[in-house]
């Protein structure tokens, strides 16, 4: 609930290093300088919510983002809960609408073994590690090879 035009719009989570994870939002169109937000979140219904140590600010001091670190979503599933207050009255949102992106890492352990007598090379690596993905065949390799 709330007032009109004060909830958080353009929730967004980008997952990067495996276990560290940015929330931004953009403050309610509504929103005065002093209207404030605290964001909780959760990786099932059974627990409990756990809020943000880390808020980034906007000029105004207006929490407009969260650094999580040592995240870890199981089953793909997150619950977002964000709290606030303008003009002593209060802002509550249950964050339905979100995206949540995972930027990944190099692939691992990349080898190269090439042999002159047959002007070839064999090209190995591991998948990079992630958050989430355990199924190897999700990803797609692009090699950019190089004369020189």
């Amino acid at each position: 609930a709330g007032m009109n035009g004060t909830a958080v719009e353009n929730f967004v989570c980008v997952i990067f290093t495996v276990s560290f994870m940015n929330c931004t939002w953009h403050v309610g169109r509504t929103s005065s300088r002093d209207t404030q937000y605290f964001l909780y979140w959760k990786t099932s219904r059974k627990e409990d919510y756990t809020g943000c140590q880390n808020y980034i600010k906007d000029n105004y001091g207006r929490h407009i983002g969260c650094r999580f670190q040592n995240v870890t979503i199981k089953n793909k599933r997150a619950y977002f809960l964000v709290n606030g207050s303008r003009d002593g009255q209060n802002i509550h949102n249950c964050i339905s609408n979100y995206i949540i992106v995972e930027k990944l890492t190099p692939p691992l352990n990349v080898t190269v073994n090439c042999t002159e007598a047959c002007y070839c090379c064999e090209i190995r690596w591991q998948p990079p590690r992630t958050s989430h993905v355990t199924i190897r065949s999700c990803f797609k390799y692009e090699l950019v090879i190089e004369n020189k």
